[in-house]
């Protein structure tokens, strides 16, 4: 019979035994637990804690001169001379521009015999009524007669008294044509030149600037303005007593002015052109560093957030319902958390709401996670708080995770 059918036993048993060997290697290939699984993601966490957080505000400003007054003449005439060098640095009093003081020195002559004239009469009117008041007893002359004696001593005394008036006038007038600097100060370019006719005060002659201190000019913006006063109604932000904050100038280079200064002036009124609220800094100018009318840079500083919290802004995530963070909770597990956030810091948000001290924020790995999904937690040290203005130092990021790779099995 096997010969009819032309199979030999022995060739079989291998094609019947073939199967059931490709099923146990495919087995034995298989991991025993279904799917291979990943270890939960490595990432980085600070943990909220409060602290004072020191807060500056920057804003665009300009100088000007501790006092600046404008040079006039106070009485006409041809100018003769300017007696000061363009420029320089000028002394209270000294000499600026010299008037033609002749016509003025001849009308003070000539008011000098106007007095000399009425002190005459004024003489000769007290002796007339010295002569006719005895007379007057023995009825020599009538009491109409030493009544006008005595009205004309009081005209010429009127007189005198007028006279005088005009001579101290006349005098005063020959003393303006020595045009003096009203104060020390650096004295700008001469407006006008010797031999041009000065009609008085409406004619400009130069300008004179105190630049020692100096004025820096700026304005708080109103939002600035209403958010401060906010948060110090809120009890998050004190500011200095009295509002005289410290100032540091920057430079138009960028580099910071040595000296510093103090806020002394702001405004209660707003401009509507710029919707700011103009305020004034006071500072120190010795070397004449700084000139009236450049731009430069102020930062207002002294101002504090007591027992603030800050995190690093890569942590603030964005969503169509505000901003939020993810942190870690008691079953290791990512949880969005939102929040209100206040004004930067350096590289950090200040948070008004929404976390308590111990939190556990996630920093860096927040890609790689969402709600509820287990992580790996690697403490990260929060970095220290910057002024607002300054670029705090970077947290340290943590180190990247090994990507895992199944466990082959043969």
């Amino acid at each position: 019979m096997n010969i009819i059918s032309g199979h030999s036993p022995r060739r079989s048993r291998p094609l019947i035994a073939a199967p059931l060997v490709l099923a146990l290697l495919a087995a034995g290939c298989q991991p025993a637990g279904g799917p291979p699984q990943f270890p939960p993601p490595v990432v980085s966490v600070v943990t909220v804690e409060t602290r004072d957080v020191p807060v500056t505000y920057e804003y665009v400003a300009q100088t000007a001169g501790y006092r600046e007054v404008e040079v006039r003449a106070r009485v006409g005439g041809i100018l003769l001379k300017r007696n000061y060098t363009e420029g320089t640095v000028v002394k209270q009093g000294h000499s600026l521009f010299t008037i033609d003081p002749e016509p003025l020195r001849a009308a003070y002559a000539r008011t000098e015999a106007d007095l000399a004239v009425a002190e005459a009469r004024l003489a000769q009117a007290k002796r007339e009524a010295a002569r006719l008041r005895p007379v007057l007893e023995s009825k020599a002359v009538s009491q109409k007669e030493l009544d006008d004696a005595v009205s004309a001593e009081q005209v010429a005394e009127a007189e005198v008294k007028s006279v005088r008036a005009r001579l101290n006038e006349a005098r005063l007038n020959l003393d303006y044509t020595r045009v003096e600097s009203p104060i020390t100060g650096t004295a700008s370019r001469s407006v006008a030149s010797e031999g041009t006719l000065v009609s008085g005060p409406s004619v400009l002659l130069t300008t004179v600037t105190q630049t020692d201190p100096m004025y820096v000019i700026f304005g708080i913006p109103d939002r600035d303005r209403l958010a401060i006063r906010r948060d110090v109604e809120a009890g998050r932000l004190k500011v200095p007593d009295g509002g005289r904050f410290k100032v540091t100038v920057k430079l138009a280079d960028g580099s910071r002015y040595a000296k510093p200064g103090v806020l002394n002036f702001a405004d209660v009124r707003v401009n509507p052109q710029t919707g700011t609220s103009e305020a004034r800094a006071e500072i120190a100018n010795p070397g004449n560093l700084l000139r009236a009318g450049e731009f430069a840079r102020v930062e207002l500083a002294g101002a504090v957030r007591p027992q603030a919290i800050v995190i690093p802004q890569r942590a603030v995530l964005d969503s169509p319902q505000g901003k939020f963070v993810y942190i870690v909770n008691a079953d290791g597990k990512a949880e969005p958390r939102p929040l209100e956030v206040g004004d930067w810091t350096g590289d950090g948000w200040v948070i008004n709401g929404g976390l308590q001290p111990g939190d556990r924020v996630i920093v860096d790995g927040v890609l790689k996670i969402g709600p509820g999904a287990p992580v790996n937690v690697v403490e990260s040290a929060a970095a220290p708080a910057a002024p607002a203005g300054k670029k705090a130092p970077e947290d340290k990021k943590a180190p990247a995770a090994k990507k895992s790779q199944p466990e082959k099995k043969t």
